[in-house]
């Protein structure tokens, strides 16, 4: 969590560090047994770099496909605000799934495409890999794993401070294994 976070702001690629709050619940967080020789990677933006260190316990290495989904113009503001606004025309923008667009942004879609060849590197590798992002990401990629088009709501509900483990075919094709396993208490 940052300072935006509590307040509601679309963060996106905006490099907002941890609040104080919210290093202090990272700082609390340990992979559960047997997660511990995982190969780490991070988005860039400092929240995402600082939880993956306080998370892994050693550096991480930063993969740029990780960053957030782009909100453009949006960023800094609330979706109560963009929807009080927009009225019609955000909800319009909202029911289009994968096709969202923020203004000067991009669309969920445009994230999964994004993030693939990182998928598809990662299977080569075969190596156990945590990936930390965040929620834009995760949700594009999860997408993808349950063949979701982003309508309607979730297939499942993602808790933001749990791990989401995910199967990964020959191609980098995600596959749900299990969302929401906790992480324990340090």
């Amino acid at each position: 969590p940052t300072d935006w976070n509590a307040q509601r702001r679309l963060q996106g690629h905006t490099d907002r560090p941890l609040s104080d709050a919210g290093r202090a619940l990272v700082a609390q967080w340990r992979l559960p047994a047997g997660f511990g020789a995982l190969r780490c990677i991070s988005s860039p933006l400092r929240r995402a770099m600082e939880t993956a260190e306080l998370v892994a316990g050693a550096p991480v290495t930063v993969d740029e496909r990780l960053t957030e989904m782009n909100w453009g113009t949006w960023e800094g503001r609330t979706l109560a605000d963009l929807r009080a606004e927009l009225g019609d025309d955000m909800a319009v923008n909202e029911d289009r799934g994968l096709d969202f667009r923020p203004a000067g942004g991009e669309s969920p879609r445009e994230v999964q495409r994004r993030v693939a060849p990182l998928l598809a590197e990662i299977a080569r590798q075969g190596a156990p890999t945590l990936a930390v992002s965040h929620k834009g990401v995760i949700r594009a990629v999860w997408a993808r794993a349950l063949e979701w088009d982003m309508r309607g709501k979730p297939p499942v509900k993602l808790d933001w401070s749990g791990l989401h483990l995910l199967q990964l075919a020959a191609d980098g094709t995600p596959r749900p294994v299990r969302a929401n396993l906790p992480l324990l208490p340090a």
